[in-house]
């Protein structure tokens, strides 16, 4: 739906986060990201997006909070935004940036690894990006499962603008990723057409069903194994992709897998090979922060 920027109800909010907190590093993070290309401006040390909360559509614009940590920012949505949809928004953006992360015990393990430290003193202040909701990367990780980024990308797209999340703010359009209840009214008829693929329709069809069963705040905070066997139920979800979810969606560092990419990162980070016995010591030097070492290897090894 186009939307006329003079008719939106603006909010203005203001988002703290844990020091030490440096914005640019979470925008140059989003900027690099194949995988959310396009969906957010980076521009003008500013970030911009759309999120679709208690059912509203809202457009967010957040820089950095002038003389202390954290965020200001503006939200524009077609009608008044009320407390819920303030709090689902500002809780989401919150998780999505990672700003209540204290990242003190974390920086301090690192000081004694002396190959990781150098990677800390790049990314020093970065707070891990994660994709904006875990149902969206749910989403994500069917979709690009043996698929060029590219053609994922697309399927995405037709997904988003099939549901039409769509506001206008000033020169820019901004598309929200539909929510749970947006993505079951469609039947895996629907589905298939938009996507192009009989696989990934069925698993998105069922998957989008039994999310709807879960209960997110468990997910962040119950029992590790016990969230991990609930992913692992999800059709088209396997090890990898319950491994990314756990991680970059619900933001659980507690454990961290090894594939080829981290190998590769470990390799350019510690300039040798690591075997798994390695690989494994290494990770739990770094106890519950490991899969934020983890990220750190991937992001700026």
């Amino acid at each position: 739906m186009t939307t006329d920027a003079s008719r939106l109800y603006l909010t203005d909010i203001r988002l703290p986060a844990r020091e030490p907190f440096d914005f640019r590093a979470s925008l140059g993070f989003i900027g690099s990201f194949p995988a959310m290309a396009g969906q957010q401006g980076t521009g003008q040390a500013a970030l911009t997006l759309a999120v679709r909360e208690a059912g509203a559509t809202v457009g967010v614009r957040l820089t950095a909070a002038p003389g202390a940590p954290g965020l200001v920012g503006r939200l524009a949505a077609e009608r008044p935004v009320t407390e819920e949809v303030l709090r689902a928004v500002t809780e989401r953006l919150d998780c999505y940036l990672g700003l209540s992360d204290d990242l003190t015990e974390f920086y301090r393990l690192a000081r004694q690894d002396e190959p990781f430290a150098r990677v800390v003193e790049r990314l020093h202040g970065y707070h891990q990006v994660k994709f904006p909701s875990p149902f969206e990367l749910l989403c994500w990780a069917i979709l690009c499962q043996r698929t060029p980024m590219p053609v994922a990308r697309e399927a995405k797209r037709a997904l988003v603008e099939a549901v039409g999340n769509r506001i206008d703010v000033g020169a820019e359009r901004l598309w929200a990723f539909p929510d749970v209840e947006q993505l079951a009214r469609f039947d895996e008829g629907e589905l298939l057409a938009l996507i192009g693929d009989p696989r990934k329709a069925g698993y998105l069809y069922r998957s989008v069903r039994l999310w709807a069963g879960l209960d997110e705040h468990f997910l962040r905070t119950g029992p590790y194994q016990e969230v991990r066997e609930q992913l692992l139920t999800l059709p088209g979800i396997g090890d990898w992709s319950a491994s990314f979810l756990l991680i970059r969606g619900l933001g659980r560092m507690e454990r961290i897998e090894l594939d080829k990419e981290m190998g590769r990162a470990l390799q350019r980070v510690y300039r040798r090979p690591v075997d798994e016995a390695e690989f494994r010591r290494l990770a739990e030097h770094y106890g519950p922060w490991q899969g934020y070492w983890g990220h750190y290897l991937r992001a700026g090894g």
